[in-house]
């Protein structure tokens, strides 16, 4: 979705108003499809004083499996993305803040699909506290303890262990 925004760079207290939706469900995110629901974007683009921000929220569900338990789950996120839009930067220093708008068009779901790329978390969790599976029995131990002895002591401490029991 390329956006026309020359009416609001050339006209000053104009705005674009913005409420669309993206499908992201075919991107391939290490052989699995995380954004099967569309990505909804709500907001503005417009121009305060001849200065033109874009201000969006991005709302959306990631679904993964769990990095400490494999356990299939979806978190919701909201995403605000605030951007003053140029025509040109000015001087060679990088800002995250400011977004080069070349031609004065913006390829909105470009920028949403960056955005929300940057966003997703790089470590997954059903819950924060998810107890992950037992490396011994391979149980979930958010479903309950195995009973499994899990205390790997090195081999060469073994003796000092002897000297705790006594």
């Amino acid at each position: 979705m390329v956006l026309d925004l020359k009416p609001v760079f050339l006209n000053e207290g104009e705005s674009i108003g913005i409420d669309t939706e993206f499908d992201f469900s075919d991107v391939d995110l290490s052989g699995r499809y995380p954004l099967s629901d569309p990505v909804k974007v709500t907001g503005s683009i417009y121009n305060r004083a001849s200065v033109v921000y874009l201000s969006i929220v991005c709302d959306f569900s990631f679904t993964a499996e769990c990095d400490r338990c494999a356990r299939e789950c979806s978190n919701h996120y909201t995403l605000p993305v605030e951007r003053i839009l140029v025509t040109k930067l000015e001087s060679s220093e990088d800002n995250d803040d400011i977004l080069v708008v070349e031609g004065m068009k913006l390829d909105l779901k470009e920028l949403v699909y960056t955005e929300v790329l940057l966003f997703l978390p790089t470590k997954n969790l059903c819950k924060p506290d998810c107890k992950g599976i037992c490396p011994s029995c391979g149980r979930n131990l958010n479903d309950g303890e195995c009973g499994c002895n899990n205390q790997n002591i090195d081999p060469r401490l073994r003796v000092l262990e002897q000297l705790l029991n006594n």
